[in-house]
């Protein structure tokens, strides 16, 4: 790497700090101004205030990044074209591609750091921070579906007609195991409690159905004519019933909390699990964790695009200096949030498949990045 490459690297990288130290101090001002009531309200002490803005400023940064580095990328190229730096760049034999390759490895290091800050140490701080959202700022959250249904495993069914996440009791609780599409085994109880100290449910008036298929006879048309064919399965029941009985569900209180933004608290691998399960049941509102797991993938690659579009945005002079390509700088910004989160929304709808959806904004831009460098003069 040459001089000239680490010098435009360190404007680069201090100018894009700069932006998000700045950026995060606004934000989490105007954050703190609005709460402050909420926290007085609820009788926060100034520790966890500070506690829970330092897991707040992490989660911000994140979540700016791709845009702050947009805005520092423009305000480098264009200080740099108002000083005459990139015509003698250019003219000293450089090509513009060549002149990017300082800001490429900026944006390597910045999408490498960022994957790695998204995808497994932020979530574990934004467990904290929601808790403490969930706890403090929000109101209280009471679980009120009716008719809950669960694919709890391939072939195994549970259905509850309503749950108390307050006292963790769930009513009219019935779970059926199948095989081979034919009901073999069903549980019933009036209702189900979590019992903190086994860990364990208990459940309440239960009963506890087997069915044993024995065999199946069938006619034999061929030997009587005219007789149809028939099926006919003889099965024997075992029946098993009681007033209480402990055991382990494969379900757990915490699926009846509060989903918040649930997806900021998990880790990538967490993502991954948790999409899982959600279709191995079958479950809804699964397109939200969806999005948030392809967007945490994109996110370096959008990174690149932006820095790519800035740095064709702001590397011609302007005679009216460089406060014309800053403002084109924002407005471009401002454009890529709204497709983002337009896009998003309708992933989220299920209008739209996430992974596509999640990658449309980054084409379009790419696209748009291309014919700028094809044609826009530098």
């Amino acid at each position: 790497m040459k001089l000239l490459d680490l010098h435009i690297l360190k404007r680069f990288l201090s100018t894009f700090f700069f932006v998000v130290v700045i950026l995060m101090a606004v934000i989490t001002v105007i954050d703190l101004t609005d709460k402050m009531d909420k926290f007085a309200k609820a009788g926060v002490s100034a520790g966890q205030i500070a506690s829970y803005y330092v897991d707040y400023v992490y989660w911000i940064g994140s979540l700016i990044t791709p845009i702050t580095i947009f805005i520092a990328t423009v305000y480098v190229c264009a200080q740099m074209a108002g000083r005459t730096e990139i015509i003698a760049i250019l003219s000293a034999g450089v090509s513009f591609r060549r002149f990017l390759v300082p800001f490429f490895i900026g944006a390597a290091i910045v999408a490498a750091l960022s994957f790695i800050l998204t995808g497994w140490i932020i979530p574990n701080s934004n467990k904290t921070r929601l808790a403490f959202e969930v706890q403090y700022l929000k109101t209280r959250f009471y679980y009120d579906k009716r008719n809950i249904h669960i694919q709890v495993a391939p072939d195994v069914y549970l259905y509850m007609q309503s749950y108390n996440n307050t006292s963790n009791i769930g009513y009219h609780f019935t779970m059926e195991r199948f095989e081979n599409k034919k009901l073999v085994e069903k549980l019933t109880a009036n209702r189900i409690e979590w019992d903190t100290t086994k860990q364990k449910w208990t459940l309440r008036e239960y009963k506890i159905r087997k069915i044993d298929r024995i065999f199946e006879s069938k006619s034999h048309p061929e030997s009587i004519p005219g007789f149809e064919t028939t099926k006919t399965a003889l099965s024997a029941d075992s029946l098993i019933q009681g007033s209480s009985l402990d055991t382990a569900l494969v379900i757990h209180p915490k699926e009846f909390e509060s989903d918040y933004r649930k997806y900021d608290g998990m880790t990538l691998t967490e993502l991954n699990d948790y999409i899982h399960t959600l279709k191995s049941r079958g479950s809804s509102g699964i397109e939200a964790y969806q999005v948030e797991k392809f967007t945490r993938y994109s996110s370096p690659f959008t990174i690149f695009i932006l820095v790519f579009m800035g740095c064709i945005v702001a590397s011609r002079k302007s005679r009216g200096g460089t406060g014309l390509q800053i403002a084109l700088g924002f407005g471009l910004s401002f454009v890529f949030i709204l497709f983002f989160t337009l896009f998003r929304t309708y992933a989220e709808a299920g209008a739209a498949p996430a992974a596509i959806a999640v990658w449309i904004p980054n084409i379009i831009f790419a696209m748009i990045s291309l014919a700028m460098y094809k044609y826009v003069p530098r």
